[in-house]
This record gives structure tokens, C-alpha cells and sequence, in this order.
């Protein structure tokens, strides 16, 4: 489908009476989301992806996508199509000077917050000049205490609880941030576990506080600062036994049930299970980057427990 007949099939969606109201606000949005649909079935032909799904209700936000020609941006303020004056917006981090643009995403959030993300490129991010700091980093589980409501009005409590859910999010996105952006500035090498958190999130006993720690929304900012700053990322095979090695002296235990947080070896070592995971996955990681061993992580590998894979984080152009 293209251009032209994107803009027919949005007009001829605004014609029906069911949907006249969107005749109210700009076609740009309607057209963007039959891009993303073209995008997603040419994914689905391609073998790329699975058969395109609609979004759910519950966990998605409502948003609207606008290129350049369904906004206006000038001297910092924002105005949208079809709107008369420009949107009032509390910027969070500061605007980057003089730069434009390309695209503006507008959302609701499920405690009713509004968002407006812009998308520009940044010429003050830099590489960072390199180092030779290394870091292994295993990701453990963060157990957040969850807000529930009841009463009722459902709506409103709903409305209540998404707000004290929004908060918790918030706090936990800008722990992310500044954690990502510490491990990055201060070394070269970053050595993560190739977790596949979507197969752990079917454990029942252990989904919500899987969810609570964000694996997956910490290795999308480490990567993509990694990316910026001119870093590498390297991820171990999630069959890697960094929990059941001892650093010390590489004896390998049969069993190590979540509950054991400390364990003894026996050459005496005593370890944090979370600080010997780090440090095995360092060791490993720092012996894939001496052998330039593989670029990306396995996603179905052997289950040898030995297999280390790299993946580098592409650079960004000058």
C-alpha cells in the first residue's frame, strides 16, 4: 500500500458514521498506523514475524504517531495538526538546541498522563574515549511491592492503583537510566546473560517479580547507550552455569536452587551468589573478546553450559 493509497484508506475509514469523529483530528496518525500495519504483515511474508496482532487494551498505551507534515515545531513549542495553539509541555531532560524533529509521538499512560515523545538526532552524543574497564553484570530479581484497590467504583480505583503502578514504573525507569548510564561511561566491556525473559515469564512462581525487574528494559538502555557511547556489550549463553562455578576455583556444583542467595565451596571460597554469577560472566566474556568468538548471542544453543557468544553494539557515525 502505498502513500497515496494510505491517505484513500484513511479518508474512506473517517467517511464511515461510526467513525466520523475522527474527521476531528489529523489523518496523519490513521495513515502511520496503516504504514506500521503494512510494515507488520511484509514482516509476516518475509518469515520475519508472526501473523500481526491488535494491541491489547490492558497493557498498551493509546498513542498517536505524527511525521513532519502533521506537526509544526518552532522556538520549542509544539503544535499538532488541526490545533490552533501549541501544546503546553513540561520538557524532561531540556530540548536539544537547534535540533528538529522527525517524528512526534503523543500517549496516554493507564493513570491518565499525557506524553509527547520526540525523535531527533542528537549531535552532542559522542563516543566516549575508550578505556580498558570491564564489567560482568547478572541480572537479579528486584521484588517490588504492588499497590492493589478495590471498592466500588472500579473505575475510579483502577484509576487509583494505575496511578500508584505509574509511580513505581517511573522510579524503576529512572534507577534504569542512571544505572545504565554509570556502567556505560565508566567502562569498555559490558558482559551480560542472554536471558530469553519471555520463556521465564511463563514460570508462575517467578513472572511478576521477573516483570518487577525489568531484564528486558535494562539490556534494550544498556544496548543502546552501549551503541551511542562507542561501547561493547558482550552476552554469555543463558545456559552458562555463572551461578553454579565458583570464580575462585572453577568447580561446578550439580544444584543451586534460587533460595541459596550464599554458598561455600569446596576450596573454601565463600560466595554472594549474584557477585560470583558477575564475575564468571566477566571471566567468560572477556575469553570471547580475546577470541572474537560469534557476533551475536545464540538464541537456540546447546545446553553444553560451556558456549559464550559476543555481540557488538554498532557504532554510531560521527
Amino acid at each position: 500500500m502505498r502513500g497515496r493509497g494510505r491517505r484513500i484508506a484513511a479518508k474512506a475509514v473517517q467517511k464511515t458514521e461510526e467513525l466520523a469523529y475522527l474527521n476531528d483530528v489529523s489523518s496523519v496518525p490513521l495513515q502511520q498506523t496503516l504504514r506500521h500495519l503494512q510494515g507488520a504483515f511484509t514482516n509476516f511474508f518475509a518469515r520475519r514475524a508472526k501473523y500481526p496482532r491488535f494491541k491489547s487494551r490492558k497493557r498498551s498505551r493509546n498513542s498517536a504517531e505524527y511525521i513532519t507534515s502533521g506537526f509544526r515545531f518552532r522556538e520549542g513549542k509544539l503544535t499538532l495538526a488541526k490545533m490552533s495553539e501549541p501544546l503546553d509541555i513540561v520538557w524532561s531532560p531540556p530540548f536539544p538546541e537547534h535540533a528538529s524533529p522527525s517524528t512526534v509521538t503523543v500517549s496516554q499512560d493507564a493513570a491518565g498522563r499525557w506524553f509527547v515523545s520526540l525523535l531527533v538526532e542528537d549531535s552532542a552524543v559522542q563516543p566516549l574515549p575508550a578505556n580498558d574497564r570491564a564489567v560482568g553484570i547478572d541480572a537479579g530479581l528486584d521484588y517490588l511491592r504492588k499497590a492493589r484497590g478495590n471498592g466500588a467504583n472500579r473505575v475510579k480505583a483502577r484509576r487509583e492503583v494505575a496511578k500508584v503502578h505509574a509511580r513505581i514504573a517511573d522510579r524503576r525507569r529512572d534507577h534504569l537510566h542512571k544505572i545504565t548510564t554509570r556502567l556505560v561511561r565508566e567502562n569498555q566491556t559490558l558482559v551480560i546473560e542472554d536471558l530469553t525473559v519471555r520463556n521465564l515469564l511463563r514460570n508462575g512462581k517467578l513472572s511478576r517479580a521477573i516483570s518487577d525487574a525489568a531484564w528486558s528494559e535494562f539490556r534494550s538502555m544498556l544496548e543502546y547507550e552501549a551503541a551511542w557511547y562507542g561501547r561493547d556489550v558482550i552476552a554469555v549463553d543463558r545456559w552458562f552455569p555463572s551461578s553454579k562455578l565458583c570464580s575462585n576455583c572453577g568447580a561446578l556444583r550439580d544444584k543451586m536452587p534460587l533460595s541459596v542467595r550464599t554458598w561455600r565451596c569446596d576450596c573454601g571460597a565463600t560466595h554472594d551468589r549474584d557477585v560470583n554469577a558477575a564475575k564468571n560472566l566477566l571471566a567468560a566474556g572477556l575469553a570471547v573478546s580475546a577470541c572474537g568468538a560469534g557476533v551475536r548471542p545464540q538464541r537456540e544453543s546447546s545446553r553444553t553450559g560451556q558456549s559464550v557468544t559476543k555481540q557488538e553494539s554498532p557504532r554510531r557515525e560521527p
